[in-house]
């Protein structure tokens, strides 16, 4: 069972592992920096499907079903499956998972879904109420602005803190035992609210949520950012970014030496017109099931904190006029 360190944070007991894994993106973060370490790339952004919606859970179901192929398992051996994406009432992971027959449990966690539905399968595997979950998330930059934002033929201007959703998927196969990549720890975020009300300004609405979380799990386990090869917050974006090394300084904590963010990993700012960053559940969960656990196989990387980061705003609140409240949730990782 799952052990409680301080207030908000778990200790995994029982050896929970990720077997295997998989990424799939689209042409645009095929263009990025780390293009060579993903699974699949696609060149066409609808992978052959006639919406954009269809496509996101094209993409959902190809991760999965990649990570279970090179695992060399099949979906009849997966007890769980949790999965999340951006669009309302997940559609992405109902309508892409549904013919894999696997028990599903859905979550909503906007852009730190990869970390939430990783801690979902690793405290049901180190309670032994499951030997093996998938946990999985997917954006796409289409229907997230047909939700969000306008739709692309409207043709209008972004602002230079807006983010570019991710047209991606990541994928990951937990269990109890095994090898891989051990599960040590997980922090579950609360929910933080600065009163931003820009739906072009993801990161700042983010940032508060990170760093709590952060500041929550150190206060908890008493460890030291330098303990740790990379602390990878999910898609802050360049002012995400900023305003999180700003708000934990002021906490007297320094982690500008180990920190970096999917979103300025995954494309590069200065080529591509992305403007502040990476954003959407598939920017987090592409990177880490790809050039993060990559890396940790090849012990290039030992010790990692993964935050992934959420908005949890939509269309409805926003055209209300309500803030955006932000959560971030950290899963802390060790190589074998």
């Amino acid at each position: 069972m799952p052990k409680r360190i301080g207030k908000y944070t778990l200790e995994i007991e029982n050896d929970v592992r990720i077997l295997n894994n998989a990424a799939i993106v689209g042409h645009k973060e095929a263009e990025g920096p780390l293009a060579k370490y993903f699974d699949k790339t696609y060149s066409d952004d609808k992978f052959g499907e006639s919406s954009w919606e269809k496509a996101e859970s094209f993409l959902q179901k190809s991760a999965v079903e990649l990570a279970l192929k090179k695992a060399d398992i099949d979906a009849s051996s997966i007890n769980y499956i949790f999965a999340g994406d951006l669009l309302n009432q997940c559609i992405s992971s109902t309508f892409g998972l549904r013919a894999l027959g696997i028990p599903f449990l859905g979550q909503y966690g906007a852009c730190s879904t990869m970390a939430q539905t990783i801690s979902m399968a690793s405290v049901f595997a180190d309670s032994f109420a499951a030997d093996r979950c998938v946990a999985v998330t997917s954006s796409h930059f289409c229907s997230a602005e047909r939700q969000f934002r306008f739709p692309l033929e409207y043709g209008g201007q972004r602002t230079p803190t807006a983010q570019w959703t991710v047209t991606g998927s990541g994928a990951a196969i937990i269990q109890r035992g095994g090898s891989g990549v051990k599960i040590k720890r997980i922090t579950i975020g609360r929910i933080t609210d600065m009163g931003i009300k820009d739906a072009n300004n993801m990161g700042a609405a983010m940032a508060p949520a990170a760093a709590q979380t952060i500041l929550d799990y150190f206060s908890d386990t008493k460890e030291k950012p330098q303990n740790f090869d990379l602390i990878l917050t999910g898609d802050l974006g360049m002012v995400g970014k900023t305003l999180l090394l700003e708000l934990l300084e002021k906490e007297g904590l320094q982690i500008s030496r180990q920190h970096n963010d999917c979103g300025l990993m995954i494309f590069d700012i200065n080529s591509q017109d992305v403007h502040a960053g990476g954003s959407g559940c598939g920017c987090s969960g592409s990177v880490f099931c790809s050039y993060v656990l990559q890396k940790m196989k090849n012990s290039e990387l030992k010790r990692v904190l993964f935050i992934a980061t959420g908005a949890l705003m939509s269309p409805t609140s926003a055209q209300q006029g309500e803030s955006i409240p932000g959560v971030a949730h950290l899963i802390e990782l060790e190589s074998e």
